[in-house]
């Protein structure tokens, strides 16, 4: 005996979907077809049983009726005519029975002298009923006797009582071949099996292609996590087919290009960071060498080099504190904290507070500040936005420059404007100026103390206040930075 394990039935139904597809399309058919089949073969032998029932026992009564006044009259010759004109369109025998059960008269005239102990008959004789009816599988010895010689198959007995003058004189056997009915009904089920059968392989072939379809998509967004999961982020999923599926591989595909953007970015953000941290290390580690191995330099000298290596140092520590200020920020992504700022008040305090740097290079810094404008965000964040902008405005402009500083509200935004006449960007580094440790001119962004952060820092600042930031520049005329902030500000 074959057994099959719990485990066995656990993997199969635990198999992939497509399987788990393919196996409900083929129950689901394969049982409406069996109930349709089953249910079919049902009505048509109930139909065709029925009316061979009915046949049969009009049959009998017609010839019970037309054979009795014979019967009871004693006239063998109207008996047999009457039996031979009723079997001439039968297939079976008819046969008179007296009352003790004898057979008196037979078709085939092999019957007659002998005594029958069927039910329908006994029921009939007994007066239990006018006329019985019944279909039975009597065996080979039993069909060829009742049934005729040489047959060898199913019968149906059907008896009708037969009334003389006095009363009951008997019952009339109308013994009929069901087997060619038997073989109609079983040929019938065999063609319902093989349309099954067919039916049930076309259902296959199409559940195999459904499930292909379906599951397609399925099985290329598995293969493609398996191969991100190795390391391989540039790959991506067919967007093939309409629906949840489709919407399912786009929505993938944006995530792995964002997971992907993301990578980069890191990696390039630490093998900047490496970079910018290893120039001021080194400059100080040949100063430090030189001062240590030559102990006869000069005052002068030794004193250069300290000044040089105390400079280097603060721009290490500017760009620890940027690195740390940027992890900071990313950590506080949607956790800020907001509150009511007086915009127009904290833009007068940032060009207060620069006014005197201005004034030691000779620049000239104004603000034009709209009164009374407030949004909803974080005032030391904003406050460093604002300052980082100016700050810059003045360090990349010339001796004598004019920087403007503009707060006002357009189109229900509040924006700000920083605006300088300083030496410009040029076209191609525009769209990069906001990214970690970019810098248009390297020289000189170490001359002012830059550390290629503080854009970045200001752009990231400004998104977390659901802000934008842009800037419109052309070298050696200046350039304008303009953040726009929507009119509730950040999200509280």
């Amino acid at each position: 005996m074959v057994t099959i394990s719990p485990i066995r039935i656990k993997r199969f139904f635990g198999a992939s979907i497509r399987w788990k597809i393919l196996l409900a399309f083929f129950v689901i058919v394969g049982l409406s077809f069996a109930v349709a089949a089953t249910n079919l073969t049902g009505l048509v032998r109930g139909y065709l049983f029925e009316q061979k029932t009915r046949e049969d026992s009009l049959l009998a009564e017609k010839a019970a009726a037309a054979a009795a006044p014979f019967f009871d009259e004693a006239d063998p010759e109207g008996i047999l005519r009457v039996l031979e004109e009723n079997a001439q369109s039968i297939d079976g025998r008819l046969m008179l029975i007296d009352q003790d059960g004898k057979v008196q008269y037979d078709t085939l005239r092999e019957m007659s002298g002998h005594r029958l102990q069927l039910d329908e008959v006994l029921q009939v004789l007994t007066g239990k009923a006018e006329q019985a009816y019944g279909m039975h599988s009597p065996g080979e010895e039993t069909a060829a006797r009742l049934g005729g010689s040489g047959y060898n198959g199913q019968l149906a007995y059907s008896v009708h009582a037969m009334d003389g003058a006095n009363g009951p004189i008997g019952a009339l056997l109308f013994v009929s071949r069901i087997q060619s009915l038997m073989d109609s009904l079983n040929s019938v089920q065999l063609q319902l099996i093989s349309v099954f059968v067919l039916i049930a392989i076309a259902a296959l072939v199409l559940a195999l292609i459904i499930s292909q379809v379906v599951t397609k998509p399925i099985t290329d967004l598995s293969r493609t996590m398996r191969k991100m999961g190795k390391g391989d982020l540039s790959v991506r999923v067919p967007v093939r087919g309409s629906g949840e599926l489709r919407e399912l591989a786009e929505n993938y595909n944006t995530m792995a290009a964002q997971l992907e953007r993301l990578d980069k970015t890191r990696s390039q953000f630490v093998s900047n960071a490496s970079h910018e941290l290893k120039t001021p290390l080194a400059t100080m580690k040949i100063m430090l060498e030189t001062v240590m191995y030559q102990p006869d330099m000069p005052a002068e000298l030794r004193s250069e080099f300290m000044q040089d290596m105390n400079h280097e140092i603060d721009r290490l520590t500017g760009i620890i504190t940027d690195l740390l200020t940027l992890t900071r920020m990313d950590s506080e992504k949607g956790s800020m904290k907001t509150e009511p700022v007086d915009m127009s008040g904290l833009t007068e305090e940032v060009v207060h507070l620069l006014t005197p740097a201005a004034e030691k290079r000779g620049q000239q810094l104004e603000g034009r500040i709209e009164p009374d404008l407030q949004m909803n965000g974080g005032r030391d964040r904003l406050y460093q936005i604002l300052y980082n902008l100016t700050d810059n405005a003045l360090k990349y402009s010339p001796d004598g420059g004019r920087i403007s500083v503009s707060l006002r509200r357009e189109n229900g935004n509040l924006v700000w404007r920083v605006r300088d006449n300083g030496v410009g960007i040029p076209p191609q580094d525009q769209e990069h100026i906001f990214e970690r440790f970019y810098r248009v001119d390297k020289a000189r962004s170490r001359e002012t103390g830059g550390t290629g952060l503080g854009l970045s820092i200001v752009k990231q600042l400004v998104s977390m206040h659901g802000g934008t930031i842009t800037v419109q520049s052309e070298p050696s005329r200046g350039s304008e930075f303009i953040v726009v902030f929507p009119q509730g500000g950040a999200a509280s």
